[in-house]
């Protein structure tokens, strides 16, 4: 049985009042230990699932399992109990306090589920230090740019060893020297007992997925692993000038 299981999900809202629906009736089981990506063009779904994912949207339809919890059907404190023990999301926005240093940001949740203080800033500095920012533990967002706050995020979604990690383009505002601690620190928390479910458009994620969702209007059951072509010496690829199909043969042109 797959420790994520998605039947049928349905997910429906107004904007601008129009009804939009940009998933509609997918299917998917994720393992426990993957870490999956999910691609696709904006508008696609990939951050509506995600919310739907965290309960932070409601399906119209379907029903999404995480082991023995039926997820669509959580309420109240149950609700409450999920968002804060079982899930961790890392938000596009940020959406960290501005009153609060980084260290701060990332032990609160530790806080709201009664870690004591001084293990939870512990835990927070861990964290921050595996991200790069040792350095910035007690600078408020205010003093952060874009690409450390952004790590700020994914380190609060760590905080608590959530058995879900959600994270909405963890990587879209980071050079390429930062964004290799963010691609370590993901597929260490892809492990037994969790899950990591990834939404972006950054290609440079691709070698450390276990699998690929592609999300689109037309085809939401469609997802690929990615793959690896090996081709023997001498074996042909493609030719120079070949002719089109007949179909196209107006179109005919060069290949390079």
């Amino acid at each position: 049985m797959p420790a994520l299981e998605l039947r049928d999900l349905t997910i429906e809202y107004l904007s601008g009042g129009y009804r939009v629906r940009p998933i509609n009736g997918l299917d998917l089981d994720i393992a426990d230990g993957e870490l999956v990506l999910l691609l696709g063009a904006s508008g696609c779904g990939k951050t509506t699932l995600l919310s739907a994912l965290a309960t932070l949207l409601t399906p119209v339809g379907g029903t999404i399992r995480l082991d023995d919890i039926d997820v669509t059907r959580l309420r109240g404190r149950a609700r409450t109990h999920y968002r804060r023990h079982t899930v961790g999301v890392a938000f596009q926005a940020f959406n960290l306090l501005a009153s609060l240093t980084a260290l701060d940001n990332v032990a609160m949740p530790l806080w709201s589920g009664r870690t004591p203080g001084r293990a939870a800033r512990h835990r927070a500095a861990e964290l921050l230090s595996d991200l790069g920012l040792a350095d910035r533990l007690h600078h408020r967002p205010a003093n952060l740019s874009g690409g450390q706050q952004q790590r700020v995020a994914v380190a609060r979604a760590l905080a608590a060893a959530p058995r879900r990690l959600l994270a909405d383009e963890p990587t879209a505002h980071l050079d390429e020297l930062q964004v290799e601690g963010v691609l370590q620190v993901l597929r260490r928390t892809a492990a037994p007992g969790r899950i990591v479910v990834v939404a972006t458009h950054d290609e440079r994620l691709l070698p450390i997925a276990d699998r690929v969702v592609e999300l689109s209007a037309r085809r939401q059951r469609a997802r690929r692993q990615p793959q690896r072509v090996e081709l023997a010496a001498g074996q042909l690829l493609f030719s120079e000038a070949t002719r089109a199909p007949s179909h196209m043969s107006s179109r005919s042109g060069r290949s390079s």
